[in-house]
């Protein structure tokens, strides 16, 4: 499914999303301890990639004067970040297509923005995410855990389980290696949910 349609999909419900989940203290505190532990062992230029209205974008930079560049599919999405969190640079953008240079960043945070790309296209963006990062950088990427490639009912699109196992060995073809992996289940949660940390060593 082309990303515009994911785009169209999250403008079309942007204002009940940031609602919800526009704020960092709305979110599982796990998941900020998560960002901020991977944020605090990278150097150089950060990208969110796939930051929806940019809160965390904005705890990237909360540390300290750091280069963060925000990308979304979403128009909605990238006006709202960019009025909300100004010290952020935000573009709307394909992560298939990142307009960013070769080994430009160096560190990409992609929390649960491949949740809705069809397996047969995750390879264009993970190879996105190898051209751009420097060596040695690394890559947290958020997602949910399950059988890998299984799509199932999303509130605003289609998504895809993936596993620790599945990613790791996507993520290898384009130059990483995994270097940690943890997956658990909320309180009250439908899903499990997984994160990994992916080092680009090619």
């Amino acid at each position: 499914m082309p990303t515009t349609k994911i785009g169209a999909a999250y403008d079309a419900r942007a204002a009940e999303y940031i609602d919800l989940f526009g704020t960092t203290d709305k979110l599982a505190e796990q998941d900020r301890k998560t960002i901020t532990t991977w944020r605090d062992t990278t150097t150089g230029r950060l990208l969110d990639a796939g930051c929806g209205p940019g809160h965390w974008s904005e705890e990237l930079v909360s540390s300290g004067v750091r280069d963060v560049v925000g990308l979304d599919a979403s128009t909605e999405f990238v006006t709202a970040a960019r009025e909300r969190f100004p010290s952020v640079a935000f573009q709307q953008a394909d992560l298939a297509a990142i307009p960013l240079e070769n080994r430009s960043v160096g560190g990409i945070l992609a929390w649960y923005s491949i949740i809705h790309t069809p397996p047969a296209d995750l390879p264009k963006i993970l190879s996105e995410f190898s051209r751009v990062l420097e060596p040695g950088g690394s890559a947290l990427i958020g997602y949910f855990d399950g059988e890998p490639g299984e799509a199932f009912d999303h509130a605003v699109h289609t998504a895809y389980y993936w596993s620790a196992e599945a990613l790791e060995e996507l993520l290898a073809e384009h130059g990483f290696v995994v270097e940690q992996a943890s997956a658990r289940q909320e309180p009250d949660a439908r899903r499990r949910l997984g994160d990994l940390v992916a080092r680009l060593i090619a």
